[in-house]
């Protein structure tokens, strides 16, 4: 039988299946469920320095099989976060810490804080698409970036992903920039808007948000299969997936794992072990033993 696991800036994964940061990842007891319903990790909501309140409602619209969304960013705040950690490490799988700021200081506060917490990486938010002063604002900006990684890396011993933007003129430059970091995820959501044709006015309260779900997977492949073509590094795949194929997909453009997201908005908490024996099924027919056999196996060179 094919062997499912991964391997990740060195943390070992029982399948390459991760719940991507901003759902059910707020709270301890429903990070500790989905680790527990076949998650090999997740990756918590994002957290800044303080508690933040986000932006009202309506903060997310259907499209389709999609979503857009404008939560705003909200957070407990990091002194406050550290018992969520503690119940999610019950389920004995690793838990990725996100985190968002706007400069290199308080990345840096929030990341060392993670650390001490017991997460098994640190993931840097570096472009939401839809928050003043923070994610894309600041993951645009080459020499920001390169400056966040690198005091980062000098201050913690975890390994170090960096999340970044399909909204970026050149997303090669700035995965350059962030070069020290142990992976990059790719990608976050798409900017994007909605109207209200009745009442002649933008649906979200924040105008923008961001496009997540099948729409986006093909420029998540691209990117992907890009970025890895360009630096071989190790990759964590996000943007649209909703069964074993899409993940495939991500796998042979290049990606070692995957994060699931919208996805479990539609389709539910089982979707993990569903994904699971497909795609265990999948590497026993077409002879596939083990992930590693399928990164980046559809990149020309």
């Amino acid at each position: 039988m094919s062997d499912i696991s991964t391997t990740l800036a060195g943390i070992k994964l029982v399948n390459p299946f991760m719940v991507a940061s901003g759902i059910l990842d707020e709270n301890g007891y429903t990070m500790k469920e989905l680790l527990e319903r076949g998650a090999a990790a997740v990756v918590t909501k994002s957290i800044g320095i303080s508690e933040r309140d986000g932006y009202p409602t309506p903060v997310i619209v259907e499209y389709g099989d999609s979503l857009i969304n404008a939560v705003g960013l909200s957070n407990p705040g990091i002194e406050n976060f550290g018992e969520e950690i503690n119940i999610a490490k019950e389920a004995k799988r690793p838990i990725i810490g996100s985190v968002f700021a706007y400069n290199a200081e308080e990345f840096t506060k929030l990341s060392v804080k993670m650390e001490e917490y017991g997460v098994d990486a640190i993931e840097l938010n570096l472009s939401c698409p839809h928050v003043k002063g923070f994610g894309l604002e600041v993951g645009s900006d080459p020499d920001l970036v390169e400056d966040i990684v690198n005091e980062i890396k000098s201050k913690v011993k975890v390994p170090v992903f960096a999340k970044l933007s399909p909204n970026v003129s050149n997303i090669i430059e700035i995965a350059k920039a962030a070069e020290k970091a142990d992976a990059y995820v790719l990608i976050n959501t798409v900017k994007a808007m909605a109207i209200d044709i009745y009442s002649r006015s933008p649906v979200l309260s924040n105008l923008y948000g961001g496009l997540s779900g099948p729409a986006i997977k093909p420029v998540g492949i691209r990117y992907v299969y890009e970025v890895k073509k360009e630096t071989g590094k190790e990759i964590i795949g996000v943007g649209g997936i909703s069964n074993y194929k899409d993940a495939i997909e991500y796998i042979m453009a290049g990606a070692s794992a995957v994060q699931i997201g919208t996805a479990l908005y539609k389709y539910g908490k089982g979707i993990f072990r569903e994904m699971e024996w497909q795609l265990r099924t999948f590497m026993d027919e077409e002879r596939f033993e083990k992930i590693e056999e399928m990164v980046g196996v559809a990149i020309k060179r």
